[in-house]
């Protein structure tokens, strides 16, 4: 029943026929792996923590080490990894916030090369002696998204790899052919140029807090609602920081999308005067420079929240071929990573709303202000700009529904909270040094049930109308997810060894899980309606409240 409910939840994926691991070798020393557990019902459908453990202790030794990310939660508490566990968690289907990036590569390439000029061992039952390695093993949910983001940085930081060898590696040993790309979300694919330019600009990052000014959208369609969010809680919990009301839009005549005078239309609405003093976005042209694989609600301590407090001010948008939202407070995120999120509804009747169209998109204010070609010195100010077809989709799908509008920009500044103190309210983060300590972060609670994001599990279809939700504009999906609805796309893993051959054990001679010595269970063999009552404990979502928000 188990390895049914694994194979099912996989989808059309290759499984180790002996070990049954859902595991690849995105090279010799790195390891990407879906997230694995040790308590049931989870691990009936997901890589059993304890043969997943028993399979590294065969292959490495105690040459490996994990680096997880996920903010929902482990599934497996850390001594059942010997604690050889390092913790940068964050949302599911989001890119990181990238002050955890020089620490993750840094964890990591210290990790991989404190066994240098250490005498060769045993290895293998020929007897052959040779150089053990040690391995990171990075995990996510799916070991898809969040892992592959973090191991293609790794080889774009500190293996000199381009960011396309890294992503056409990722896909190569992770996926299987005519399954889409490894790293497929588009904020994701944009952290990975982020990473480029930041080791090609000498590895120095400046944090700042960002203000938005204000939001200007170019074809906007009936009953969108406009939102800011950002990270807080070290990155493990996305924030909602402000929801546009219809007080705080501005319908206009401008150019259409595509338009000239675009950047001087902005320049002149946002107030500076000309365009030389607003910086132009670096990644949206960028993000499509990278070619693809040709390979087979708010916490009430922030005093910066301005959410509003009536589905009335909040209700459906009259569009225009130009609108400008600009927040009658101020909207100041704590640091640089802005994700701006769009979701259209329509009224059906007897209080339920038709959610048509859902999408994201974050950016970061130190890349798009330049820092990295001007010496870790960003722009003040600046304007991203993105089409529709290029933003995130649902649950990191590229499913958006109707179209919500054609081109969005957002007008942000640095936000200075001693003006006269300039960049006293800066941090400079430096990637340490391989003789440094590497910083962690608190990890989320293992069991699972942590609520990492406003909306969680929103989708298409309908909701319920309710004051209930009227602080965050959004009420929960009537449609709760489950592990086979669940896009961190598992469908098309594939695992993979270190030469990128499917069979981990081909010669025959390797390990076979089964025959080692089995752990005491620790926990009953659950029936099929123990597992079916609690398939998704162990993922993101959080328990339904009924349907009113």
């Amino acid at each position: 029943m188990a390895s049914f409910l694994r194979q099912l939840v996989a989808g059309p994926r290759s499984r180790h026929p002996e070990a049954g691991l859902d595991l690849c070798y995105v090279t010799d020393q790195i390891i990407a792996t879906s997230g694995p557990s040790g308590t049931y019902p989870q691990r009936a459908y997901r890589n059993p923590l304890d043969q997943l453990v028993k399979f590294l202790d065969y292959k490495h030794g105690s040459d490996w080490a994990i680096w997880e990310f996920r903010a929902e939660g482990t599934g497996y508490p850390d001594e059942e990894v010997y604690g050889r566990v390092w913790h940068y968690p964050w949302p599911d289907h989001h890119p990181p916030p990238f002050r955890l990036v020089p620490m993750i590569m840094a964890g990591m390439r210290n990790w991989l090369n404190e066994t240098e000029g250490k005498e060769a061992v045993l290895e293998g039952k020929d007897g052959k002696k040779g150089e053990r390695k040690r391995v990171v093993v990075v995990h996510c949910k799916a070991g898809k998204g969040r892992s592959g983001t973090m191991a293609c940085s790794y080889l774009i930081s500190e293996c000199g790899w381009t960011p396309a060898e890294a992503l056409a590696r990722f896909t190569e040993r992770r996926m299987r052919p005519g399954f889409g790309q490894g790293v497929s979300i588009p904020s994701q694919l944009r952290w990975v140029g982020y990473v480029d330019r930041w080791t090609k600009s000498g590895k120095v990052y400046v944090e700042r807090q960002i203000e938005i000014m204000e939001v200007h959208v170019w074809g906007l369609r009936d009953g969108v609602k406009v939102q800011v969010e950002g990270f807080v809680d070290e990155g493990k919990t996305i924030k909602l920081f402000h929801v546009f009301t219809k007080k705080e839009r501005a319908v206009i005549e401008g150019n259409t999308p595509g338009g000239g005078g675009f950047t001087d239309m902005i320049s002149d609405m946002a107030g500076f005067q000309n365009e030389g003093k607003v910086g132009k976005s670096k990644s949206a042209d960028q993000l499509g420079s990278i070619p693809a694989p040709q390979t087979t609600k708010p916490t009430n301590n922030d005093t910066t929240s301005s959410t509003p407090t009536s589905d009335s001010d909040t209700g459906a948008e009259s569009g225009g071929s130009a609108v400008i939202f600009k927040p009658s407070t101020r909207v100041i995120l704590p640091s640089s990573d802005v994700n701006i999120d769009f979701e259209r509804r329509n009224k059906a009747s007897m209080g339920w709303t038709m959610v048509t169209a859902v999408a994201h998109v974050w950016f970061n204010c130190f890349f798009e202000g330049n820092g990295p070609e001007q010496g870790g010195k960003p722009d003040d100010n600046g304007v991203f700009d993105i089409e529709w077809d290029k933003m995130d989709g649902i649950k990191g799908s590229s499913r958006k529904g109707a179209r919500a509008f054609d081109r969005m920009s957002v007008v942000w500044k640095a936000y200075d909270p001693v003006p006269e103190q300039q960049g006293a309210g800066e941090a400079v983060i430096k990637e340490p040094g391989v003789d440094s300590p590497v910083p962690q972060m608190a990890p989320a609670d293992w069991k699972g049930g942590n609520k990492t994001e406003p909306g969680l599990g929103k989708d298409l279809g309908l909701r319920t109308e309710s004051p209930a939700s009227a602080d965050v504009s959004k009420a929960s999906s009537m449609k709760s997810s489950g592990p086979m609805d669940d896009n961190d796309s598992e469908e098309g893993v594939r695992p993979s060894g270190p030469g990128g051959e499917e069979d981990l054990d081909a010669d025959a001679e390797d390990i076979n899980v089964k025959d080692l010595p089995q752990p005491e269970a620790n926990g009953s063999q659950p029936t099929v309606a123990a597992v079916n009552a609690g398939l998704d404990t162990a993922s993101s979502t959080t328990p339904v409240q009924g349907f009113d928000g």
